[in-house]
């Protein structure tokens, strides 16, 4: 990455750390929000809800509406009205408004963060774009794994708008680097929004977003049942699943930083045929590894949240890769994020379907490896038919 551009490359980065906060961190406000407005728990948790499916559903509708001469505008748009709604948020003195302002925090988080992809990769060479997503993408699992806890100890002293304080801080702090560093981006041709539509009949496109999608499923489906799989195996494994959730997001935060270099390497789809692989292996192990004893189980569990994290480096870079000449990637990649909204959804959902049926949670286990098998199959047959695109990149480079 050339030194012009590195700088905004790192701020678009601390945005998506602010980003990392505020989609996790809700949820472990919600003892707090709950006595705070006197309303139910169930009610409370719907912040989560609401700003998951303002993120996964309205973020694609809001890039495909931004014209493409303003990516930059739309992408200091964006990062300014997540800041704005949750400064909003942190002052929300009734619910219904705080649940407004989660939703329109999660568009302009999912906006964002399609923006700052593509927007990293436009500033690199081509042999960087995927060093530079996977800065970003780390940026975001650091502000999972650091930044969540760090505001939850914040809201524990000075309550729960304080963490909603924290994020909008590092988020305008982002803006003002941004506004001030990131450069004007070649103009762009305008594309219809009926065009636009049309990247969902690209078969490489749609394929991708199929694996995406098989993805999410099995690792953040399985994720919303870590803790009932530690606790079904005794040996004082369900103590505490917070040391286990720290695995999974330290491995999480290493895998999105280490495949960068991998992704400007090695091809594209087969580094993603190897991570789906590698994912559904270490699902499938862990029961085994869970029954036989706490440190063993931490194995599985830091390849799993590694190769889960890491996934999206290598697929956010061939959606821009695929849709390049369209000038769509940005598109694209905000599609990518709505799949895997909708992958955790239907993982979560299966997952507690099958549990009040009596499923054992080692099956969970074993079901999310399935898909993630699954999707290892889908990808090999994207591998086998695209050799050609192979080829051209491999000589690329």
């Amino acid at each position: 990455m050339s030194r012009p551009t590195q700088s905004p490359v790192y701020l678009i980065a601390l945005g998506a750390f602010a980003l990392g906060m505020a989609s996790y961190v809700t949820a472990g406000l919600i003892p707090m929000i709950e006595t705070a407005f006197a309303v139910p728990v169930a009610l409370a948790a719907q912040l989560v809800t609401a700003f998951t499916l303002a993120y996964g559903l309205g973020s694609p509708l809001f890039v495909a509406l931004l014209p493409a001469h303003r990516q930059r505008g739309g992408l200091l748009f964006a990062l300014g009205l997540f800041v704005l709604a949750n400064g909003a948020s942190a002052l929300a003195t009734n619910f219904t408004a705080l649940l407004i302002f989660r939703a329109i925090a999660g568009i302009g988080a999912g906006v964002y963060l399609a923006m700052g992809i593509a927007a990293s990769a436009a500033l690199s060479v081509p042999d960087q774009r995927g060093k530079a997503i996977a800065v970003i993408m780390g940026g975001m699992a650091s502000g999972t794994v650091l930044g969540v806890p760090l505001s939850l100890l914040l809201a524990d002293r000075l309550g729960w708008a304080s963490a909603l304080w924290l994020v909008a801080a590092l988020g305008a702090l982002s803006w003002v680097g941004l506004a001030l560093r990131l450069p004007v981006f070649p103009p762009a041709a305008a594309t219809p929004l009926k065009a636009k539509l049309a990247l969902l009949a690209d078969g490489r496109v749609v394929a991708i977003l199929l694996v995406s999608l098989l993805a999410a499923i099995a690792s953040l489906g399985m994720y919303t049942f870590i803790a009932p799989l530690l606790a079904a195996t005794g040996d004082g494994l369900a103590r505490s699943t917070t040391p286990y959730l720290w695995v999974w997001g330290v491995g999480g935060v290493l895998g999105s930083f280490l495949i960068g270099p991998l992704v400007d390497r090695v091809k594209g789809p087969l580094l993603t045929l190897w991570i789906m692989a590698i994912l559904a292996v270490a699902l499938f192990l862990l029961p085994a590894t869970a029954a036989l004893g706490a440190w063993l189980v931490m194995l599985p569990i830091a390849v799993w949240g590694a190769v889960g994290w890491a996934l999206q480096v290598p697929q956010n870079n061939e959606l821009i890769h695929a849709r390049e000449q369209q000038g769509d990637g940005n598109l694209a990649v905000a599609l990518n994020e709505s799949a895997l909204y909708l992958g955790s959804a239907i993982g979560a959902a299966l997952g507690g379907v099958l549990l009040l049926q009596q499923w054992p949670v080692s099956l969970l286990a074993s079901g999310a490896g399935i898909v993630a098998a699954l999707g290892t199959l889908v990808q090999l047959l994207v591998l086998r038919r695209a050799p050609t695109a192979g080829r051209v990149r491999a000589e690329s480079h």
